[in-house]
């Protein structure tokens, strides 16, 4: 039987997600200029990486690859590109919390940054072999990612408790 209190709270949990992603997809087609562009960070998976560490019931695979079909739309992508890298980052921290008990600040960093560079480098050959492209700025936007980590980090923690 569930509690009520517990069904409140989930609920909440879940609005919370929401909402993050939410605010996360307004940051990532927020019109910036051609020179801070190149360096905006990944903001919907860096959201995405948070939710699959700290609140992997809720957040998956399903919702990694929602949150990629979505990530697709709003960056004008091929659809399913960042859709399949999402979803490699999720099967990686779901591999790597098996082996991870305690996840601290630097440990969830490292794993964060790691996710980060599974998500470019999959991104980058996926162009690769589908439009023959290759996208070097996104280097930047990998760096500024990895480095304002953090920061969302800091924003979101305080809904894990």
């Amino acid at each position: 039987m569930a509690y009520p209190d517990s069904d409140h709270a989930n609920g909440l949990l879940h609005a919370v997600i929401v909402l993050s992603f939410i605010i996360a997809s307004s940051l990532s087609v927020y019109p910036l200029s051609p020179t801070m562009a190149t360096l905006r960070p990944m903001v919907m998976i860096m959201v995405l990486i948070f939710w699959l560490l700290f609140q992997p019931r809720y957040v998956g695979i399903f919702s990694a690859f929602a949150v990629g079909l979505i990530a697709d739309l709003l960056m004008d992508t091929h659809l399913g590109q960042q859709a399949f890298s999402a979803v490699l980052v999720a099967l990686m921290i779901k591999v790597t919390s098996i082996y991870i008990r305690q996840l601290n600040t630097l440990s969830a960093w490292l794993v964060a940054s790691f996710a980060l560079l599974v998500f470019q480098i999959s991104l980058w050959v996926l162009q690769m072999f589908i439009q023959n492209i290759f996208v070097a700025q996104s280097a930047y936007s990998l760096l500024m990612s990895i480095i304002s980590w953090p920061l969302v980090l800091l924003a979101l923690r305080k809904f894990t408790r």
